[in-house]
């Protein structure tokens, strides 16, 4: 039986950047909720594929942290600690309490309640506001705005600097190569736009690879979902 062997990142992963009284997420989920807003027209983008995109970040946080490993195509929990975020921990639970599966599996369970627990968690955080509204005067719905911009712009920075020529692919920080091929591999425009997708289209698959079996299981459940929308 063949296993994947992923180095984990150290457990004190706390290091952040600064932006006045705020500070970029640790979560990778956390990250893409915040990028996949588009400010000019003050809404989240490409909806319809969000709930996977944001459980496939979850996925690739707790492989990246040692609590998830590859196991012959499956996802086997490790005996790492626990993170301390809640939404991590929560889908940590769950695996723990179904068993091994294909990381697919894991990437298509509770795309809803993946997004509800991520907002809530920003607004928590207080990066996000989340206000009710009555869509056309009748139905119910919601308006989110950035209390600090800031730090989406810095996501953005930190990703895009991913796709530049004159950086070594094997140097460049994990965390920031799986933001911008998950954004990549879910169309993320606000993230990676349809030309830098054709025009990195290498540097691309090679970031994909150091960041792990999440990538092409994503991959495979848009592709399943697009066939099935077809």
């Amino acid at each position: 039986m063949s296993r994947t062997v992923v180095t984990p990142l150290r457990r004190q992963r706390k290091t952040v950047v600064a932006l006045g009284n705020s500070k970029v997420p640790d979560s990778l989920a956390a990250r893409l909720f915040l990028v996949a807003y588009d400010p000019e027209r003050g809404r989240l983008t490409n909806r319809s594929k969000l709930g996977k995109l944001l459980r496939a970040a979850a996925l690739t946080d707790l492989q990246l942290l040692g609590n998830l490993a590859d196991d012959n195509g499956r996802v086997r929990r490790t005996k790492a600690p626990e993170p301390s975020d809640p939404v991590l921990v929560a889908v940590l639970t769950d695996i723990g309490s179904v068993g091994p599966r294909k990381w697919r599996t894991w990437v298509d369970r509770h795309q809803r309640a993946m997004v509800r627990d991520v907002r809530a968690e920003l607004e928590r955080s207080r990066l996000i506001r989340v206000e009710p509204h009555r869509f056309l005067g009748v139905f119910p719905a919601d308006r989110i705005y950035l209390r600090q911009p800031l730090v989406r712009r810095q996501i953005l920075q930190s990703a895009h600097d991913t796709l530049r020529p004159s950086r070594l692919v094997s140097r460049v920080d994990l965390r920031d190569s799986a933001i911008v091929v998950l954004a990549s591999t879910a169309d993320l425009r606000t993230v990676v736009t349809r030309e830098q997708r054709g025009r990195h289209k290498d540097r691309l698959a090679q970031l994909a690879v150091r960041v792990g079996p999440v990538v092409p299981a994503l991959k495979k459940s848009l592709q399943q979902s697009s066939s099935a929308g077809g």
